[in-house]
């Protein structure tokens, strides 16, 4: 996900060098970021203001992440894609392993639990790189199911579902992150992928979760009742429509939760 502008919440602003590149797909980049100041910390969910030395367009990425691989090894990561607006360029051109940028937390989208809470089901409706915010919940839930099952205590955590649709299987960023998790909680954790310009044959691992065309409403529909939350990410008309439809299912407002990104 990438904006411009400057988080509306005042928050702790750290120094951050680069310690990890990777290609996640042919037109996405992720960054490993060390972080310096030991104060910072995020939820699950939200987005930094990215300031680039030299670079007058202050960046705005998802975190990709979860908030325990900050707390055990200071380190976050994003996943930018590729696109003509200066810090998208500048990760994907001139960013290199121990270049350093400044990071400030923002957003209101996140999922945070406290122990006391009541269990949630969640379904995460993603849409191309509008899989970041959800990916970082879906690896902080995996870490409140182990966390429950190896104390007997925390977050009692309800199902998730993970629908994600993108252009092609090669631009399903994380999936076998995604079906990993997918086998280390069978029945807690469930995916779909969708692809909408797929032009080669999808790998024999992945077939049996990919389906041709967008997400459509039934899908949705399967996962709606009173104790589920929803969100999603993705392009706005995609956020735009599936939310018309969640609120036309008598879904309340505050269960829905979306960000929108360009």
């Amino acid at each position: 996900m990438a904006w411009e502008g400057h988080s509306p919440f005042p928050s702790v602003v750290t120094s951050a060098k680069v310690c990890g590149i990777t290609d996640e797909s042919p037109t996405v980049r992720r960054l490993r970021f060390l972080i310096a100041e030991k104060s910072f910390t995020f939820k699950a969910g939200q987005w930094v203001d990215f300031f680039i030395p030299d670079v007058p367009v202050v960046g705005g990425f998802s975190i990709c992440s979860s908030p325990s691989l900050l707390k055990q090894e200071n380190a976050l990561e994003l996943a930018v894609k590729y696109t003509n607006h200066p810090p998208s360029l500048w990760v994907h051109t001139k960013c290199a392993l121990g270049s350093e940028v400044a990071l400030r937390v923002g957003g209101k989208f996140f999922f945070d639990p406290q122990p006391s809470d009541s269990p949630v089901n969640l379904v995460l409706i993603a849409g191309g790189v509008g899989i970041n915010p959800l990916n970082s919940i879906l690896l902080h839930v995996a870490d409140l199911y182990r966390h429950r099952e190896n104390k007997g205590s925390g977050y009692e955590m309800g199902r998730v579902r993970l629908l994600y649709s993108a252009r092609n299987t090669s631009e399903l960023l994380f999936k076998r992150s995604i079906l990993n998790l997918t086998n280390a909680f069978p029945g807690k954790i469930t995916c779909s992928f969708y692809v909408t310009q797929q032009t080669t044959e999808i790998s024999e691992e992945l077939l049996p979760y990919v389906t041709e065309g967008r997400i459509p409403d039934k899908d949705i529909e399967k996962h709606i009742s009173e104790d589920t939350l929803y969100f999603l990410c993705g392009p706005p008309p995609m956020i735009e429509h599936f939310s018309r439809h969640l609120e036309a299912c008598k879904v309340p407002k505050e269960h829905i939760c979306f960000e929108k990104w360009w």
